[in-house]
């Protein structure tokens, strides 16, 4: 299956600062993968994550406390934000008046933000938050995506969460970013414990369900790209996955676009991202590939190693 093209090279998508007026949880961005408006949700504001990933621009080495999910109150910002890009008022936004017209639609409601929103207790009930939204402003065709780690993907409450999306034109976007272990601790820095054949059996157990979109970040580490052998691992863990039922029905390879927490990690250049591309395509014919080319770009600062999450 052909290569689909990277969708827009714009810089008005490199701009996806998590504040937006005066919201807590809520952040509209133009983005290059959702190929229009998608309204952020930002669940983990403390900045807690599971993972400490090398290539994360949020710095991690400070702990910090917890902090409680105002239902309501997302709920009222989904349906400021709803508004303000229904009725076209976002547009005029600094931020967003550079938005090519293709891209000023609203594609989505996306659980992301500045860690991985199925750790939180309360993420069904945030997603119920977004249903409702949708139906208040009669926009019951926009997705609701969830953009996870996978690592807890088989939890009873992430459970509750998934069912929420599969009656309300949800999608999983999940992270898949190393062949080996090895790699997988190096780039994602899981929490002890927790393997990759987890996450790989978190995803099949998924995608046995239903189809979800798969997303890989390529970078150097050091100067150096991904070794063929790595690529052949991740490749494997790929045709796994599909060969058991998994259903794959788009994977994302994309690289650095923003500056990462740490040194020593940048952007994969274009052409070895195309390269290792359409390596997999050849392997797995029939699997859909978008690739989302980066840029250079410095570190914001030096975290180390053991940084405290």
């Amino acid at each position: 299956m052909p290569l689909r093209p990277d969708p827009n090279p714009d810089r008005v998508v490199d701009n996806h600062r998590r504040q937006w007026r005066d919201c807590r949880f809520v952040y509209p961005v133009v983005s290059r993968r959702a190929g229009g408006l998608s309204i952020g949700v930002n669940l983990n504001i403390d900045k807690r994550c599971n993972y400490r990933c090398i290539y994360c621009q949020i710095d991690r080495r400070v702990g910090r406390r917890s902090v409680e999910i105002d239902v309501d109150r997302l709920g009222e910002e989904l349906d400021l934000a709803l508004q303000a890009a229904r009725s076209g008022e976002v547009w005029s936004e600094p931020r967003f008046a550079d938005t090519p017209e293709p891209m000023r639609r609203i594609n989505d409601i996306a659980f992301s933000g500045d860690g991985e929103p199925t750790c939180l207790p309360q993420f069904p009930d945030a997603v119920d938050a977004a249903v409702d939204a949708l139906k208040r402003a009669d926009a019951d065709d926009v997705k609701i995506v969830l953009i996870t780690n996978s690592t807890h993907l088989r939890d009873a409450t992430t459970q509750d969460g998934l069912k929420l999306l599969d009656a309300h034109n949800g999608e999983i976007w999940a992270k898949l970013d190393a062949g080996t272990e090895e790699m997988f601790r190096r780039v994602n820095r899981p929490p002890a414990g927790l393997t990759l054949q987890e996450i790989c059996d978190n995803l099949l157990a998924t995608a046995l369900v239903r189809p979800i979109v798969i997303q890989t970040l390529l970078m150097r580490i050091d100067g150096e790209p991904p070794v063929d052998a790595e690529i052949a691992a991740y490749i494997g863990r790929l045709r796994w996955l599909i060969g058991n039922g998994g259903q794959v029905k788009l994977l994302q390879l994309h690289t650095v676009a923003r500056p990462p927490a740490m040194p020593g990690v940048a952007m994969l250049p274009e052409p070895d991202l195309r390269a290792i591309a359409a390596h997999i395509g050849s392997d797995l014919p029939g699997l859909d590939i978008a690739v989302y080319t980066g840029r250079e770009v410095s570190p914001q600062r030096a975290a180390p190693p053991d940084a405290a999450t």
